[in-house]
């Protein structure tokens, strides 16, 4: 049940197959990408890593990198990677917590632990040297850990979610058909590969198949369109496709061999869908993940793609939605999201009282999200439950009202949040990415019979940009700090 094994059996079938296509630099075939893993595994072995033991890894987005990932989990290591963009003093807290063998790091770092350094140009000096004679891949269960993923960490400190090789597994297989992957395709990767996203959705698929991989250091709008002729899956977050059509070079013929572009990790517009479709003739595909339980839902591949849902549960995944007592909700009412399936984690690492308080007795996980679902099964996220803003007792979801911000034409984007208030509780404010013309005022008007009154933004801010994590989601407790007395003046 090693994951790896399954990827090791693709890349064996095709050894002359380019692996990891790198535009600024080398090209790795699988038979290279094999060899490079052979070798980091025994640097592995020489550093003392076994079975179980953690290892850290904050690395820039190189070819060793993944080889340093895919050596870990074969030798059943668990891999545990870290944003590169986090300080020392955070990396301390991360070495703290889950006690690794092994820091692997892009640069020397001081720490109370065995450091590993990778060369800044990603040249993978620790293991120079190295014998790359094969060795199997560590027999591993189904529940054996793989990875920890560190969630953000947006309240209180970061916790680690086990993931086990049966939820990758699981993972991979059920991505692989419902997003139809082929011999032929060619996945452009410019995803971060120290989250679920890049790491565990985008690269296993092309893994899974040992098909190329153009593995983009960094996001670059620009050199995303330069590459597109020749890739046929993007996978990207919202971000991605506002820019691609704010790229003047961008256009259907750019898309001419794309078979799907992706979506996830945070809400992506109806206006953006839409716009994306006049001017590729390409609809995007949205889903819904998140760090502990990996995929749960996607929109079809073949089928009716309805902007601003999440589409249906996927398969062998249960997805209800909920009152707070864990009890379902008729089809159309807001509530809990929660899910169980061969996807959903093990728990967070050293907080057995924190993993139970998220599961209900029936073994469903509470994600935390707010959605609704259809009389169809697709499901729409209406926010994090503790994004929720209680006015004056009524309940405001923040998307239904950035929804509505969001057709206005002098705005860019919107987040709506809650701030105290001394009579209602708390008020709802608006944050906006606009035109100057954008007032108070003028949202008031915008507003008017669309939308109830306890739900109009009692103050609009205007912003250059709304603050966001390195997965493009909007950091709206940022936001609740900075304007927490914006009612005050």
């Amino acid at each position: 049940m090693n994951i790896y094994a399954r990827f090791e059996t693709a890349f064996r079938r095709a050894p002359d197959t380019a692996a990891l296509i790198c535009p600024e630099g080398e090209d790795w075939t699988y038979a290279r990408l094999l060899a490079e893993i052979n070798r980091a595994g025994a640097a592995l072995a020489a550093w003392g890593v076994g079975v179980g033991d953690r290892v850290l890894v904050q690395a820039e987005k190189t070819p060793e990198a993944v080889a340093v990932y895919l050596a870990c989990v074969k030798s059943g290591a668990v891999y545990v990677p870290i944003n590169t963009a986090y300080t020392k003093p955070e990396v301390e807290y991360f070495i703290a917590d889950c006690q690794p063998a092994l820091f692997v790091a892009s640069r020397r770092f001081d720490a109370d632990v065995t450091v590993a350094v990778l060369d800044d140009d990603g040249a993978g000096s620790y293991w120079r040297g190295a014998a790359a004679a094969p060795v199997l891949a560590v027999d591993r269960a189904d529940d054996d850990l793989a990875a920890i993923i560190y969630t953000s960490g947006t309240t209180g400190r970061p916790k680690g979610a086990m993931l086990t090789h049966g939820n990758l597994i699981s993972n991979v297989e059920v991505l692989c058909a419902a997003w139809g992957w082929r011999e032929d395709d060619v996945l452009l990767h410019a995803l971060p590969i120290f989250h679920v996203h890049g790491l565990f959705v985008a690269l296993h698929c092309a893994f899974f198949n040992a098909t190329p991989v153009i593995l983009q250091k960094r996001f670059d709008v620009a050199a995303l369109v330069e590459e597109l002729p020749r890739a046929t899956v993007l996978m990207g977050v919202p971000t991605f496709y506002t820019r691609l059509l704010n790229h003047a070079s961008f256009d259907a013929t750019s898309c001419r061999n794309m078979r799907v572009f992706i979506s996830g990790s945070a809400p992506l517009t109806e206006q953006t869908s839409a716009a994306f479709e006049q001017r590729t003739g390409l609809r995007i595909l949205e889903r819904y993940g998140m760090s502990e339980t990996l995929m749960n839902t996607s929109n079809p591949l073949a089928g009716e793609r309805v902007a601003g849902t999440v589409g249906f549960a996927l398969p062998g995944i249960a997805v209800r939605v909920t009152d707070d007592d864990g009890h379902e909700l008729p089809r159309g009412e807001v509530g809990n999201i929660e899910l169980r399936g061969p996807n959903v984690f093990k728990g967070y690492w050293q907080r057995p009282e924190r993993t139970a308080e998220e599961f209900r007795a029936d073994g469903f996980f509470v994600t935390g999200d707010l959605g609704t679902m259809d009389g169809e099964g697709r499901l729409t996220i209406v926010g994090r439950a503790k994004d929720l803003v209680i006015s004056g007792g009524y309940n405001v979801y923040p998307k239904e009202v950035e929804a509505l911000l969001d057709e206005m034409p002098e705005v860019v984007e919107s987040a709506v949040i809650g701030v105290p208030h001394p009579d209602f509780g708390e008020a709802v404010v608006a944050v906006v990415v606009a035109d100057d013309g954008v007032d108070q005022a003028r949202v008031d008007r915008f507003l008017g019979q669309r939308l109830a009154r306890y739900k109009h933004p009692k103050r609009v801010v205007r912003v250059d940009e709304l603050p966001r994590n390195a997965m493009g989601k909007v950091q709206k407790h940022v936001l609740r700090e900075t304007y927490a007395d914006v009612l005050e003046t």
